[in-house]
């Protein structure tokens, strides 16, 4: 298929199936990945993870993501379960920016502030299916997207494409990328699953134990909005830096972690693959590994979770998973000193994640 037809394809895709409405749009599909005893399911809405299964310490399957059993579940959802969030992940403060001299003025979703793309961002869209490979030695798809100029308020027409692959022994490969086709706009595309590696339904993730490779992070006012700030951890609650259990210190915070971390070796235009985050659950004996090109690490252990039904009728409340959003740093149009997230016309942004796993028999 020629770069041509496949962005009309896309243009029309985006006219048809933007909104979804009273949760009756149809086209909402399921599609498996599998390595041997390593699976993965995702949607087309959002282009979202619903699950990822591994044998834990005893063999026995384990979904490791917090979500819903059906599709159609996801259409009220409003904690981002699994989703690819954008045209900008995270905050933008008073849901507004200036680019080369024009201002513009966002969909604000949570209260002043644009959070995650706003009221109707690429995680409440129906993506189409690009390439779904599953018969191979890593089987892979890639869902894509066209955001049109003017979409929830940013500026130009935006070509979006997100796979997930499966490769050896247990990785989960993730790329994201976006091509600025007629204005400079910014991108920051993040991926919001909600993890459990005890299992989605084996209660709080406070036992587990976190080591973030960060020696600073970007400090927010009362409505999480980045001061501007970059500040060392140490002597704060957010350090890390060696491996301790989440629940050692999340009594020092209000609520709980939610907060940008600054990544060791991260930069501007700094692509290279490093090292975010290593979390292991005791109960399963599951570790992960995360490494990205990104160069922030979003790191929130779901403390507004309150009542919500999941999978298999399980209910789940705050601190039942953490997730770990590699990203650009939140608000950056808006503060020069963070890394920039402007993708020019003719250009590509490209975010790489890889997801590594463990299981430790004890």
């Amino acid at each position: 298929m020629s770069r041509l037809s496949f962005l009309l394809g896309l243009i029309i895709a985006a006219t048809t199936f933007r909104v979804v409405v009273n949760g009756s749009e149809s086209g909402l599909e399921i599609y498996e990945l599998k390595k041997g005893d390593f699976s993965l399911k995702v949607t087309n809405f959002g282009a979202r993870i619903m699950s990822v299964v591994l044998p834990d310490k005893n063999g026995k399957p384990a979904d490791i993501v917090l979500g819903y059993d059906s599709v159609k579940d996801y259409l009220n959802d409003t904690a981002y379960f699994g989703a690819v969030v954008g045209r900008v992940a995270n905050r933008i403060g008073g849901a507004q920016f200036t680019l080369n001299g024009v201002h513009y003025k966002l969909d604000a979703n949570e209260k002043q502030n644009m959070l995650h793309g706003g009221k109707k961002g690429f995680s409440q869209l129906i993506w189409k299916v690009e390439e779904y490979v599953k018969d191979d030695a890593n089987p892979f798809i890639v869902f894509a997207y066209y955001s049109l100029d003017g979409e929830e308020g940013f500026p130009g027409n935006l070509l979006v494409r997100v796979s997930y692959a499966l490769l050896e022994p247990y990785k989960l490969r993730v790329i994201m990328e976006a091509e600025a086709l007629n204005k400079a706009t910014p991108v920051n595309l993040a991926q919001h699953s909600y993890w459990n590696l005890g299992g989605h339904n084996s209660g709080d993730v406070l036992s587990d134990e976190v080591q973030i490779f960060a020696s600073h992070f970007t400090p927010v006012n009362n409505q999480l909005i980045p001061t501007g700030k970059i500040s060392p951890v140490k002597g704060t609650p957010y350090d890390f830096l060696k491996p301790h259990t989440i629940g050692s210190q999340i009594n020092q915070l209000p609520s709980g972690f939610d907060i940008n971390y600054a990544l060791d070796g991260g930069g501007d235009e700094d692509n290279d693959m490093k090292v975010a985050v290593i979390a292991h659950s005791k109960k399963t004996g599951i570790g992960m590994k995360i490494s990205t090109s990104a160069p922030g690490l979003q790191f929130y252990t779901a403390n507004h979770l309150k009542d919500v039904t999941g999978k298999s009728g399980y209910v789940y409340q705050a601190h039942a998973a953490y997730c770990f959003e590699t990203q650009g740093f939140p608000d950056s149009v808006n503060h020069p000193n963070f890394p920039s997230q402007i993708v020019n016309p003719g250009d590509v942004y490209t975010h790489y994640i890889l997801y590594e796993f463990k299981t430790k028999h004890e």
